[in-house]
Order: C-alpha cells, then sequence, then structure tokens
C-alpha cells in the first residue's frame, strides 16, 4: 500500500492497524523521514529505545550478517506485545536493499530509497506493509507546520509575519523546526504574545542573501542603479562576487522554470508559484516573465556562466565582475521594454 498524500499519512501514523506489519518510508527530506519513523515507533511500541523490545539495523549490519534482518524479525520480544525492528538504508546499493526486499517478504523496515528499490516496490504492492512517501515540504505545509509548532509554545504569529517566517525557513523539516523553536525561545514560551512582521526584524536580521536576490530581480527588470545598489549593500554585508553571480543564476533558472511551464499549458500565476518566488515579488517577476523569452534566457545564460567562471579565477575582480554581469543583464532587461 502506498500513501503520498499528508492527510492520509499522518492519519496512518497517529493509528496504524494491527494488520500493517511493515512500514517503508523514503523520500528526499530525511527530517520528514526521522519525524514520521519516530512518531510510528513510538505508536508500536510503549519505550521505542529499549534494546528488549528494538532492534536498529543498518546495511553495514546486513553486510556483515546478510541473515541479520531476518533472524531479527523472526524474534520474540521478551516482555511481550510488539516488538519494533527499525532498517535505516543510507543509499541505493542493490546487495543491502534486495536482502532487506527479502527478509521482509518472507516476513513483511524503514528507508530512504529510489523508485528502483526492491524493498520499496515490495510495500507498495504488499497488503501488509505501507510504504509512505517524505518528500520536501510545500510552502503551506510549512506554514502549517510553524503554525502547530509554535503554538505548544503559546506564541502565534500575524499572517504577515508568518508569510515573512516562512518565506525565510528552509524546506527541510529537521533544520526547518530548529529555527522555529529558536523564533519561540526568541519571542518568549508560553509568553502569549502575537508577533507581527515587525516583531521579527532582530530575529531574522539582513541577510545578504536577500540583497543579492533583491540586485538580481532589479537587474532582470532593467533597474541597473537599484541592482548595482544591492550588490554593493551585499557587499558589505560580506557577500559578493560568486555570491552574487550565483543570485542571478537562481533568478534566470526560475524564468526559465517559468517560461517552461506556461510552455506546458501552465498559467503564469501558476508557473510563478510553483516556481517558488516571493509574494512580494510576484507582479515583478510576471511583468518579467512576459518579456524573457527562451531565446533571451539562453543568451544572457551564456554571459552568467562565463561571470561565473571568471569569478573562479585566483585574484580576479569579483565585485567588478558581478557588477559587469548587472549591467550586462539590465542592458539586454531594457532592450527588451523592462
Amino acid at each position: 500500500m502506498l500513501l503520498k498524500r499528508r492527510p492520509d499519512i499522518e492519519r496512518f501514523i497517529a493509528s496504524p492497524g494491527p494488520e500493517i506489519r511493515a512500514a517503508v518510508l523514503h523520500g528526499r527530506d530525511l527530517g520528514v523521514v526521522r519525524e514520521r519513523a519516530t512518531a510510528l515507533a513510538a505508536k508500536v511500541t510503549l519505550k521505542p529505545d529499549d534494546p528488549f523490545d528494538v532492534a536498529l539495523l543498518t546495511e553495514t549490519d546486513l553486510d556483515a550478517n546478510p541473515g541479520r534482518l531476518t533472524d531479527e524479525l523472526a524474534a520474540i520480544s521478551m516482555m511481550g506485545g510488539r516488538r519494533l525492528v527499525r532498517l535505516r538504508l543510507s543509499d541505493d546499493r542493490v546487495g543491502p536493499d534486495r536482502l532487506a526486499a527479502t527478509a521482509l517478504g518472507e516476513h513483511l523496515g524503514a528507508g530512504a530509497l529510489g523508485r528502483d528499490s526492491a524493498v520499496r516496490k515490495l510495500a507498495e504492492k504488499s497488503p501488509g506493509c505501507v510504504a509512505i512517501a517524505c518528500y520536501e515540504d510545500e510552502t503551506g505545509d510549512i506554514a502549517r507546520f510553524a503554525r502547530e509548532a509554535l503554538l505548544k509554545d503559546r506564541v502565534t504569529l500575524s499572517a504577515e509575519a508568518m508569510e515573512v517566517f516562512v518565506a525565510r525557513l528552509p524546506h527541510e523539516r529537521g533544520v526547518a523546526r530548529q529555527e522555529i523553536e529558536r523564533l519561540a525561545l526568541f519571542l518568549g514560551p508560553n509568553s502569549g504574545i502575537s508577533a507581527g512582521a515587525a516583531d521579527l526584524v532582530d530575529f531574522l536580521g539582513v541577510e545578504p542573501e536577500a540583497s543579492l536576490a533583491e540586485a538580481a530581480n532589479d537587474a532582470f527588470g532593467g533597474r541597473l542603479a537599484a541592482a548595482q545598489a544591492g550588490l554593493r549593500r551585499a557587499a558589505r554585508e560580506g557577500k559578493a562576487g560568486p555570491a552574487a553571480v550565483r543570485a542571478m543564476s537562481l533568478h534566470l533558472a526560475r524564468l526559465r522554470k517559468i517560461a517552461t511551464l506556461t510552455g506546458a499549458g501552465a498559467t503564469l500565476q501558476e508557473a510563478i508559484k510553483r516556481a517558488d518566488v516571493f509574494w512580494k515579488n510576484e507582479r515583478e517577476v510576471s511583468r518579467q516573465a512576459r518579456l524573457w523569452s527562451f531565446e533571451e534566457i539562453d543568451k544572457v545564460q551564456v554571459d552568467v556562466l562565463g561571470a561565473d567562471l571568471a569569478c573562479k579565477q585566483t585574484g580576479s575582480p569579483d565585485e567588478l565582475i558581478a557588477e559587469r554581469l548587472a549591467l550586462t543583464v539590465a542592458g539586454r532587461a531594457r532592450r527588451l521594454g523592462l
């Protein structure tokens, strides 16, 4: 059985049926994998850390003893009740994966596996096993996750503050959780505070990356003076040269993604959302996307790659290279009518 939708996954983890004898958790976001595996383990056994009732195995254990997983699955709990066997497969090595699939097939573990994984395929097809996909959270999921976590400390954010905070959060669940806990400590656990965007200024600070992203947005919008000001502000904050070129490369990649999505039938607004454009920049990026065609994107891609290579040369004038790239990009944008 395969579970992909968040409500279905959360419903299962909250109450895994007795007919399910194994679960395979896989996906790109290892933080979500770990969190869901821990929550599921707590439902299976009262003491997830008890060595008498829980066996923790890795692919190294299977390398050393190919029959170890089969033996652990067949073992009976010394204290009665269900016994938990946890297996962590950290990559797509064929040997441990096949051993796990064989043992699972005989008995009917948990891992981060590729789509060709034998144990993952078996879990998806077996009625006594469930496969749980764990991918990076979408923006809406991150906001919900942050809201729920902060509520436990009796802290809330206004809609604007939440939008600003979520825009700065990484999508990897484990790192995001650490940032949320840090914010709760900053605002005061159990304080009952409802913070606005202004209350987060000292916590979030002014990231150099924000100045670079703004500078790239200005350059592709044809605003050279503003782009140069942003680059110089980022340089004062400790970011320049290669980081500035990378910011313009990322902006170009967003424009390319938007062009690809709209070419495949998506509306411009849908494409902008899927390209993870910050909400305050949506109108400006929409204006740019209407004029930056694939042909123009390909032309400026050459300049971006050239600047990136130049910045990697020893003794190169990084800041000057970045400003020259911004001048080139802004000039092309102006000729496009921006």
